[in-house]
């Protein structure tokens, strides 16, 4: 008898923090890592690119968890640069 996690990334299930080439970040909890992206469920992105005020949000996003501003969505795989659990922070 399989489930519905058959088949699925190794990090379905976990909070993550998808960096991208571009000035977005985004944290959410993983579905699937797949051919089109990575797709994310109850997700946040944050605009403000590289340096200090990403690092604060990501810390904060360890920390305190994120406010979600996206149900459901895909990162492009070609905007991906990394996939990291955010426990990992």
């Amino acid at each position: 008898m399989g489930t519905f996690h058959q088949g699925k990334s190794e990090l379905h299930g976990i909070t993550v923090v998808v960096e991208t080439a571009g000035p977005e970040v985004f944290v959410g909890r993983c579905d699937d890592i797949d051919a089109r992206g990575v797709i994310l469920h109850d997700a946040d992105v944050h605009e403000g690119g590289a340096g200090p005020e990403r690092d604060r949000y990501l810390a904060k996003a360890a920390m305190f968890g994120i406010w979600k501003k996206f149900d459901r969505l895909i990162v492009p795989a070609e905007k991906v640069t990394s996939v990291r659990r955010l426990a990992e922070l």
